[in-house]
């Protein structure tokens, strides 16, 4: 069970929710001219309040294996990588449906729609350090799925 990891675009991304660039959307300058910021690029939907946490994720390497999606009923997750390196995001339409991988850019992040299916923060370079915007309490709000064949992800 392979699939290929291809470039992520805002448009195959969007059935699972919003990748977040710079040079999308709306920008604006700020800070006397010295800055521009990208208004609005992603708005976190949840159930609560919102928080943002750091996560230190080991690198992974292709081809690389996984059988594990989750998802999240009661709000977005983003994750926003801290460094310049691509990361892989594999997300799927359901527990029985074949997942699809990406490849980011550098300096892209995603944010995962409400209830949409996704695998773990999979970092493809060292550090893998992230800002992750989701909800606070996180207890009630994962439902995780195991694939009986593990699927593999080639470049």
């Amino acid at each position: 069970m392979v699939i290929r990891a291809r470039p992520i675009t805002a448009e195959g991304f969007a059935p699972y929710g919003t990748l977040i660039a710079m040079g999308a959307g709306e920008a604006r300058l700020i800070n006397e001219g010295m800055c521009t910021r990208w208004h609005d690029l992603c708005r976190p939907d949840v159930d609560g309040d919102v928080t943002i946490s750091l996560f230190d994720a080991r690198p992974r390497a292709l081809p690389y294996e996984f059988d594990l999606i989750e998802r999240h009923p009661k709000g977005s997750q983003a994750f926003l990588p801290m460094t310049p390196h691509p990361f892989l995001v594999i997300v799927a339409d359901g527990p029985g449906a074949t997942p699809l991988a990406f490849v980011t850019e550098p300096h892209q992040g995603v944010q995962f729609a409400r209830g949409a299916w996704h695998g773990v923060c999979t970092p493809l370079h060292a550090p893998g350090l992230f800002a992750v915007i989701d909800r606070e309490r996180t207890a009630d709000n994962l439902e995780e799925h195991r694939f009986d064949t593990p699927w593999r992800v080639e470049a």
